[in-house]
This record gives structure tokens, C-alpha cells and sequence, in this order.
């Protein structure tokens, strides 16, 4: 998956829907293609291997300079982006300047980086594309599924999913929760807005909004966190449960997400947030006409609601499942 900066701590519902529309619809266009398995390659890769920066909701000098290197090395500006990085000593600049270099030293050079900060997520993943493209593909399969089961809270382990499960859509489903998020100067500051309000006793609205705004960082644990706190304060709330069960998901083990959230069918038959979420699941695992269903149930049974609005926009990605 190519890289992507995530700087915003939140995003509005219909911004949400059109990032996951985005990487949804070439998902669709794709489907079958087999080109990414770590069993096909057998070489090194040819080029540099892709920066994958998450930098949250960072926005000061350095971040705003990795950034742009970033983007330089993906434009094939790979001494423009070398000397930007070369400005910095921090571990991601240390990983930028080395895939500038590529392939001189990389790999032995993203090794120290893990050596040198083995709970740096950024470098555990980094060692996982260079290991690919020097074509030890077992190699990184292993170093990618160790990204996953031990930085589960870290985006860099939703980006190793990615590539371990290349027939499920890339990166994580959409949560729509419908409630109006507070508005801030900047990223950061709406991020604090959001966890002081989710500490107060009680508010499990507060909560989930904290959730969808970690959800959205792809720090999904700490996101499972608020979602289950809020599901405990609120038992009757088929969006406070739907959250929680969402919050469960992962590509590894997609059945604890879909055995608490299927069950919330028979619990609030009529409600399209449990239908619009079930389908988005299905549609993230590939189930796309049991996918097709279940949007379909969440726009007939709250036509005019957030999760009717948000199914129809993902209806429209699936060839062939127009609303009924």
C-alpha cells in the first residue's frame, strides 16, 4: 500500500466515508489480483522501497519536513528528499535518509535502527520493506507479522495487515457514529478537546467521539478502549455496542469483531448503525454481496439517518447493488 500521512486527528463523517470510498472502490477494481503476496517475490525488488510515515497529528517543523521528503523520494527525487532528511537525527529521519540511499547499506542499516530502538514501530516496519525488497520475502513476512502482534496500538501495525492480508480491503473500516465532533485550531487541539472530555465519569458519548478520533489515527486499541468503556455506560445503545464490537477488528482475527456485532442484529433489529457497520465488515473481508445486503437493510430501515446516508456511499462502490 503506497504511503499515505495521516495528520488530522478527526474527520467529519462525510470526509471519513470518502477516504474509505477511495481506498474501497480501487479495492474493487483489484480484487483477485495477486501481485502483492510476500510468496511471489523471489528477488530483490526493483527501486526504493516505500516510506510509510504515520505521524499522527504532528504538525511541527520536522514532521512537516519528513513529510515532504516523503513525497520527494515517491515523486523519484531521491537526493532532494536525502537532503531533507539528512537535516534531522530522529529515528524517521534515519529511515528516510536510508531508503534515499537505497539500496546502499539499507538493510543493514535499518537493522541497527531495530537494534538501536527495538519499540519503534516505524523501524520494525521499515526492516519488514527492506527485507522484501532484497527479495527475503520469508523474512519480512515474519518481520511484518511481528509488527502486528506486538504494536497493536501503532498505525504501522494496520499498515504490516495491509500487506499480510492482500484479499481484504487496505487499511481499517469505517466507523460512523453520527454525533457532532467539537471544533479546535488545529489537529492536536481538537485531540485534547476530545480526551478531557472522555475522562469526565460517565459520558459515554464523550467516549466515543475520543474513540473515532483514535479510530481515525488508526490507533485502534486505544480506540477499543473508549468504545468498550462507553458500551458499559450505555448497554442499550445500539451505537455505543455497535462501536465496541467494531472496535474488535482486525484482518488477523476478523470473528471477534463479526461474533459481537452479528448477534446486535437480533438485539436491535431496526437499527441501521448495527447494519451499516455489519456491512462494512462484510464488505472489508470480501463478502461483498452479503455486504450489499446489510447496507441495503441499514438505508431501508432509517432512510434519513448518518449510517443510511454513509451505506448509500458505499453502495455505490459495489458493481451492481443499487438501493431498494
Amino acid at each position: 500500500m503506497t504511503a499515505r500521512a495521516r495528520v488530522l486527528a478527526v474527520v467529519a463523517v462525510a470526509a471519513a466515508l470518502t477516504v474509505a470510498g477511495t481506498v474501497t472502490v480501487a479495492w474493487l477494481q483489484t480484487r483477485g489480483e495477486t501481485t502483492r503476496q510476500a510468496g511471489l517475490v523471489t528477488k530483490p525488488r526493483k527501486g526504493k522501497p516505500p516510506l510509510t510515515f504515520d505521524l499522527g497529528v504532528r504538525s511541527d517543523a520536522e514532521a512537516r519536513a519528513l513529510l515532504r521528503g516523503e513525497r520527494l523520494l515517491r515523486q523519484g527525487k531521491a537526493p532532494a528528499a536525502l537532503a531533507v532528511f539528512e537535516r534531522y537525527r530522529s529515528v524517521d529521519a534515519q529511515i528516510g535518509a536510508a531508503f534515499a540511499r537505497w539500496p546502499d547499506g539499507g538493510l543493514d542499516t535499518l537493522k541497527r535502527l531495530v537494534a538501536a530502538h527495538p519499540r519503534s514501530a516505524a523501524a520494525q516496519l521499515h526492516l519488514g520493506w527492506a527485507l522484501l525488497w532484497t527479495g527475503r520475502a520469508a523474512d519480512a513476512v515474519r518481520q511484518l507479522q511481528r509488527v502486528d502482534s506486538q504494536f497493536p496500538d501503532a498505525p504501522e501495525s494496520v499498515t504490516a495487515e495491509d500487506f499480510l492480508y492482500p484479499k481484504q480491503a487496505p487499511d481499517l473500516p469505517p466507523i460512523v457514529l453520527g454525533l457532532a465532533l467539537p471544533s479546535a485550531p488545529t489537529a492536536a487541539d481538537q485531540l485534547r478537546i476530545l480526551a478531557a472530555a472522555a475522562r469526565r465519569p460517565g459520558a459515554p458519548d464523550a467516549k466515543l467521539r475520543y474513540g473515532l478520533a483514535l479510530w481515525s489515527l488508526r490507533r485502534r486499541v486505544s480506540a477499543q478502549r473508549q468504545f468498550a468503556a462507553a458500551a458499559r455506560l450505555a448497554p442499550r445503545s445500539p451505537v455505543a455496542q455497535t462501536a465496541a464490537a467494531v472496535g474488535l477488528f482486525t484482518k488477523r482475527a476478523p470473528v471477534r469483531s463479526f461474533s459481537r456485532l452479528g448477534p446486535l442484529t437480533g438485539v436491535f433489529p431496526k437499527a441501521a448503525v448495527v447494519r451499516f457497520h455489519l456491512g462494512a465488515l462484510l464488505l472489508w473481508t470480501g463478502e461483498v454481496q452479503k455486504a450489499a445486503v446489510q447496507l441495503q437493510l441499514a438505508v431501508r430501515d432509517e432512510p434519513r439517518s448518518p449510517f443510511a446516508t454513509a451505506a448509500r456511499q458505499l453502495i455505490s462502490l459495489i458493481p451492481g447493488a443499487g438501493t431498494k
